[in-house]
């Protein structure tokens, strides 16, 4: 698995957010825009700082290394772990309350 650095500290909280929040919606697979889209739509305003970097960390991973990492084939790394388990069940809870799946 591989992982640019996240942007340089001197990024505007405000340009942060709103460039991470398109980042999730254009992945580059459907799948990960329909999992991490809605997440961060959802979390990202109220999300504490120490997670929204392990968010940017995840946001540069390859949409092949994180799926399995939702799905729960793979492990995620011990930094990611706890973020991907609240990613992956806010995907399951959006999938079973019958949310359209759109973008």
């Amino acid at each position: 698995m591989t992982y640019s650095q996240p942007t340089a500290p001197t990024e505007l909280a405000e340009n942060r957010l709103k460039r991470m929040k398109m980042r999730a919606w254009r992945r580059g697979t459907k799948e990960m825009d329909l999992i991490l889209g809605p997440y961060a739509d959802a979390h990202l305003p109220k999300m504490p700082l120490d997670e929204l970097e392990i968010f940017d960390q995840i946001l540069h991973t390859n949409d092949q290394d994180l799926l399995p990492m939702v799905l729960g084939q793979t492990p995620a790394p011990a930094a990611f772990a706890a973020l991907m388990a609240k990613i992956a069940t806010h995907a399951r809870v959006r999938l079973m309350s019958g949310t359209k799946l759109q973008v």
